[in-house]
């Protein structure tokens, strides 16, 4: 799942894997041909891009037209997957989609057929939607995680996310491209890069970077090549490129949504979640994801705290009345994105909200250490166990394994940064070492009762708010990411939800807001950040300029 990247002042906000790999050498997989070049941008201006139908249109309307006979599941896949030839692979080349569903429109059809039958399987019915390279499907596509590692993969089985989208109705159109191994394979990466896809671009200036891990669902919902995306987070990696691409994101409580198929960084921590353009379209795709899963220990815990219709609980006047907490030790990164934050807090007031301010975890920064700990023992028992279930045939089948991959493709896999966290997960011992025990206990002790549910009891709060990050920064292969900002990490390490909205835009960038809260907390997070976003309305669609002029 998505990480951000690890600051340097140790705030866990993992970076996303953006590289691309050069020209496959012969010895490799015939699929390995895949790995992109980097090269110096060619993409065309934001006037070489046709218009677009479906532009911005939510799933209530899809539903709606294809009630009404102007759509069909169809007609309308054909047209996202045009678009996805159009502004993806050709015209401004986007690259957020890794691999295209050869039997999306075989799906379609087979909806198609069940709606003149009567059946309509719910608001997913017929719904396209892109899914993350990390998510199992057992069907035509392959599960990679980006990596070139893993070419060839095909799980026995859909994923829990599949399997449910699947039985909702959506058509699942293909894969995003993402930060290779959801950013979790070297401190020193580039968001929005993997050896199989290649380098992700932001839609709102293509030289500036996507975000991660999730990168390429962030940048296809936004540029309207599906209705929905799914993403997977860690510590950021919905909400971080939810807010630098402009879309609503919503990152769980561990437990709710299966992590079953997914391939993992940490069972602590990893989570998947809806992104979409507004916060009724996740609303919506939320609901359809959750449920207990024998396969995934953690969603029993969801019993008779989950809902299969979010949409019940957006309220435009779910301002009114709100206590929120403003998490002040996560401003100060950005002048202009303090000052529209500020304009943000205003709005809440107006809207009815009474704002405790400040309202800081006292216990922030204090559990760095332990998560780092927590991710390195995990990922190498959690990967491990994910790559014995794919069966005999996997590419790989340990963590160990990868390494050595990589070690033999440096120019396809490490021209740009390494494995430095790959090969310290790799030194770690088994889940029963007292430091393992220390570190989870630590993590659960400061987060979520020292911290998030100790700030929430003492000022009575509904909700925490804070930037969620800043403006997209340029794209630099070279030297990595350089993020500035970050509220992700104690949601994260709590366990505890978070839901991203745009906020509004800084030089032409979107800037996201983050309102999270409890565990289980989501039907409250999304009452309030849904007025916040009805109320401001300040998404706008991207334009795939080449670049923004300062």
């Amino acid at each position: 799942m998505p990480l951000n990247k690890i600051e340097m002042n140790r705030r866990s906000f993992f970076r996303s894997a953006v590289i691309a790999g050069s020209a496959a050498s012969m010895s490799l997989h015939p699929a390995l041909s895949a790995a992109r070049e980097i090269s110096p941008a060619k993409s065309k201006s934001s006037a070489d891009v046709p218009g677009f139908e479906l532009e911005e249109i939510t799933i209530f309307e899809l539903q709606e037209g294809m009630k009404s006979g102007k759509f069909t599941a169809r007609s309308v896949t054909e047209k996202y997957l045009e678009r996805i030839h159009t502004v993806d692979k050709s015209g401004p080349g986007l690259n957020s989609v890794i691999e295209i569903n050869p039997d999306a429109e075989q799906i379609a059809e087979s909806m198609d057929n069940e709606r003149r039958a009567g059946k309509v399987r719910g608001p997913l019915h017929g719904i396209p939607a892109l899914i993350k390279d990390n998510i199992d499907t057992a069907d035509r596509m392959m599960t990679t995680a980006g990596s070139l590692a893993l070419v060839g993969s095909k799980p026995p089985k859909d994923s829990f996310v599949a399997q449910k989208l699947r039985a909702a109705g959506a058509v699942i159109l293909g894969k995003t491209n993402l930060s290779e191994w959801a950013n979790i394979r070297s401190n020193h990466s580039t968001s929005g890069w993997s050896g199989r896809g290649g380098l992700t671009k932001n839609p709102y200036a293509l030289d500036r970077n996507p975000c991660g891990s999730s990168s390429g669902s962030g940048a296809g919902v936004s540029a309207n090549l599906c209705a929905g995306a799914i993403g997977t987070e860690t510590d950021g990696s919905i909400v971080c490129p939810s807010s630098a691409n402009g879309v609503a994101g919503i990152k769980p409580t561990v437990g709710l949504i299966s992590r079953a198929g997914i391939i993992p960084i940490s069972h602590s921590q990893d989570s998947a979640g809806p992104m979409c353009r507004t916060l009724r379209d996740a609303a919506i795709m939320l609901g359809a994801l959750t449920g207990v899963d024998l396969e995934d220990s953690a969603t029993v815990e969801s019993q008779g705290k989950s809902y299969t219709d979010y949409t019940r609980f957006l309220d435009p006047a779910g301002l009114k009345g709100a206590r929120i907490g403003v998490a002040r030790k996560y401003f100060g990164f950005n002048d202009a994105v303090d000052a529209l934050m500020q304009h943000c807090l205003e709005v809440m007031t107006e809207e009815g909200a009474e704002l405790v301010d400040p309202a800081d975890i006292s216990t922030l920064g204090k559990f760095d250490h332990s998560e780092m700990t927590v991710l390195m023992y995990e990922l190498k028992a959690d990967l491990n166990s994910y790559l014995a279930r794919i069966g005999p045939d996997a590419p790989v089948k340990t963590l160990k394994e990868v390494i050595e991959f990589n070690d033999r493709h440096r120019q396809e896999e490490m021209r740009f940064f390494g494995q430095d966290l790959f090969l310290k997960a790799e030194e770690k011992g088994p889940l029963t070492d007292k430091v393992y025990l220390e570190a989870v206990q630590d993590n659960r002790q400061l987060a979520r009762v020292e911290g998030i549910d100790a700030l929430m009891d003492q000022h009575q709060l509904d909700a925490i708010v804070a930037p969620t990050g800043g403006p997209a920064w340029l794209t630099d292969l070279i030297n990595g990411d350089h993020v500035a900002g970050g509220s992700s990490n104690a949601a994260a390490v709590a366990r505890c939800p978070n839901i991203n909205v745009t906020a509004g835009f800084v030089h032409g960038l979107p800037i996201g807001i983050s309102f999270f809260g409890r565990a289980w907390s989501e039907p409250t997070l999304l009452k309030i950040a849904y007025a916040f976003e009805q109320t401001t309305k300040a998404r706008q669609a991207p334009t795939l300029p080449a670049s923004i002029k300062v």
